[in-house]
């Protein structure tokens, strides 16, 4: 029979957590849209929708802020699918204007022509979307406006997944490495939290290696192969987001030179002062990298565009790092809890009372950060990203909730630590020299491993018999001829030591009632950290805003049909009656248009001729003559009316019903 030299692990726990996160990163993952837009098109010209007589010169696309865009990314087709363009970007911007476009060959002929356009928007986010506009009428196209699919796909859901975990990888690098150092220093010699830093470093790592190999295919092509094209790559490398992920590689090294010194010459310095004084300059050191992989996100995200970026980009700073501070150190707390022998009281409560202050912080920045984004209560809850929001809050409420019940729990626990017990891995590997025992030891013959087995664990469950107080007096200590049998004898001791202290620590119903709370606290925070990670990649409720009133002032949206019926009174014999219009479908575009003309009894009667003239004041179109055919008696109609703009129309109709009786009667109304 083999004595265990660990304590029993509780992994049940983390393994449940880790089947949580796993499916969270499916669901939000797979569910989501391609990135949304964060630089919204305002406008173009042509307008999305308009009938033009005349091929324009060029398609002309503003945007509500910066982009990036190159030969590529405009293109207008034809209705046979042709290009119609001349491939070359050019730049339309004018002051605080953006805008870009592209010439269009001469002597296009009449149909409906497509444009698609994408771009990379200043905050690293790809952006897409398409649009018509017709020359002369609209036609049959064999071209779906719908844009290409950027931002989406497999290479969307893979770029969205490493952004995840290098969210996560930097919580646990920094937010455990915090917590070794500000709450228990002890910790930096314990394997399991030397483990959760180490991996966070390593996540972090290949995540952003992951990050600059997909950004290419991310916010171009969306082909998977595109990840290896090494000319994307030296593109990418010259973009702000490039130089951002290559930046935070090489903090990354000075991170691992962090991480070897905090768990290699920290955690075995014995001298008080000088423990203290390398304490201090891994905390200084450790603050500037953290800032510093940080910043790489600031620089490139919602903090780097828009209102106040001066002041937005080192609040988002402060921003991650007291979430890194809480949630990192919350993980590190939750391994300390189940796979570390001991934590003290002490080290709980000062980890509570730093997770407080980081929620301060948190709470502040949050607030400046949500009033930036959003800029009205309308956008709290009429907009994608109000609504993550909303949830993003209740999660941290809930989170908080359960940390109040953590605190109380860690005001109860009792101190029982493992602080002066023997290390068990450190045992292993010593030998304890035979001058090291006291001459009154009393000497006992060499046994065989099994038989020092055997009674290691006699022993072992022998404790649970005995009063802690006769279970913690020093036994005579036995020297073997061999000091190997000596080493053997000591880690046996110290697995019996272990054990004890565990039973002691697991006879606390307040520690386990922290460890509940803690694990609760911790699986929430796996759902924040993706929703987080979401809110990222949709469009601010601020600029989603300011894009609809822009649309919703230029687009072509239908309104239905229009109906009107005016009096006349030409003055002459049977000058009075009635003339009623229909157009429909009443939008931009080719539309059908029907004249009514009816006596005062409300019978129809012909007359020697009606005419109509549409004008649009607002943007100086017009008049637009139309002359209707006579169908039957009373009535008249016309085909294809072009409306080319959305807006308030003059609908003017000269009605004849002699050689010199005509009038003209007008009515503005809303088409489009």
């Amino acid at each position: 029979m083999t004595a265990s030299t660990a304590p029993p692990r509780s992994g049940l726990p983390l393994a449940r957590l880790l089947l949580v996160t796993a499916a969270l990163l499916g669901a939000l993952f797979a569910a989501a849209s391609p990135a949304s837009a964060h630089a919204a098109l305002l406008g173009s010209t042509p307008n999305a929708g308009a009938v033009v007589a005349q091929p324009p010169p060029n398609v002309a696309l503003t945007f509500s802020e910066q982009v990036a865009m190159d030969n590529k990314s405009v293109r207008v087709l034809d209705p046979k699918g042709n290009r119609a363009d001349k491939g070359v970007l050019r730049n339309f911007s004018k002051g605080s204007t953006v805008s870009y476009g592209v010439d269009l060959r001469p002597g296009l002929a009449n149909g409906t022509y497509t444009v698609a356009w994408q771009a990379v928007s200043a905050d690293s986010h790809p952006v897409s979307g398409a649009f018509t506009f017709s020359i002369g009428a609209p036609s049959k196209t064999s071209v779906t406006a719908t844009g290409d699919n950027v931002g989406g796909g497999l290479v969307g859901f893979l770029y969205g997944t490493a952004r995840y975990f290098a969210y996560a990888g930097f919580i646990l690098l920094v937010g455990g490495g915090a917590f070794v150092l500000a709450c228990w220093q002890r910790g930096a010699g314990q394997p399991p939290l030397q483990k959760l830093v180490v991996r966070g470093w390593l996540t972090l790592t290949a995540a952003t290696l992951v990050l600059l190999l997909l950004r290419a295919p991310y916010t171009g092509s969306g082909q998977l192969a595109d990840a290896f094209d090494l000319s994307a790559l030296k593109a990418v490398l010259q973009t702000r987001p490039g130089a951002a992920l290559v930046s935070r590689l090489l903090l990354l090294g000075a991170a691992a030179l962090f991480v070897a010194v905090l768990f290699g010459a920290y955690a075995r310095r014995e001298d008080g002062k000088e423990k203290k004084d390398l304490a201090f300059g891994l905390g200084l050191g450790g603050a500037v990298v953290a800032a510093g992989i940080a910043a790489t996100w600031s620089l490139t995200e919602h903090a780097s565009v828009g209102l106040q970026p001066g002041i937005a980009m080192p609040v988002d700073v402060v921003h991650l790092l007291a979430v890194a501070t809480w949630l990192g150190g919350l993980t590190a707390l939750l391994v300390a809890l189940f796979r570390t022998p001991s934590i003290e009281r002490s080290a709980v409560q000062r980890f509570s009372r730093i997770a407080f202050v980081s929620v301060c912080v948190l709470a502040a920045t949050g607030v400046y950060q949500s009033w930036r984004q959003l800029g009205s209560w309308s956008a709290l809850f009429g907009t994608g990203y109000g609504q993550l929001l909303l949830v993003k809050v209740g999660l941290v409420a809930v989170v908080v909730c359960i940390a109040w019940f953590s605190r109380r729990w860690t005001g109860r626990l009792s101190e029982h630590s493992a602080a002066t017990a023997p290390d068990a891995a450190a045992v292993q590997d010593t030998a304890v020299p035979a001058t090291a025992v006291p001459a009154t030891a009393v000497s006992v013959t060499a046994v065989p491993d099994t038989a020092v087995q055997d009674t290691a664990v006699q022993d072992t469950a022998s404790d649970a018999a005995v009063p802690d107080t006769a279970a913690e007096r020093p036994e005579p200590v036995t020297v073997p001829e061999d000091p190997r049998r000596a080493a053997q004898l000591a880690r046996q001791r110290a697995a019996r030591t272990v054990v004890r202290e565990k039973r002691i620590r697991d006879a606390d119903p307040h520690r386990t009632g922290l460890r509940k709370s803690v694990l609760a606290e911790a699986g929430i925070a796996v759902v924040l950290l993706a929703v987080t990670t979401v809110l990222t990649t949709t469009e601010p409720g601020r600029t989603e805003e300011e894009a609809g009133r822009a649309t919703s002032a230029t687009a072509a949206v239908p309104s239905g049909p229009v109906d009107i019926t005016l009096p006349f009174d030409t003055g002459g014999p049977k000058g009075k009656g009635t003339v009623a219009l229909e157009i429909t479908p009443g939008r931009t575009g080719g539309n059908q248009l029907h004249v009514f003309v009816n006596n005062p009894a409300g019978k129809p009667y012909d007359i020697p001729e009606v005419k109509i003239a549409l004008t649009l004041a607002a943007k100086k179109i017009g008049p637009l003559p139309v002359v209707p055919t006579h169908l039957f008696t009373g009535h008249w109609s016309a085909d294809g009316v072009q409306i080319p703009m959305a807006g308030s129309w003059d609908v003017a109709v000269t009605v004849r019903t002699s050689d010199i009786d005509q009038t003209t009667v007008n009515k503005t109304v809303k088409i489009g």
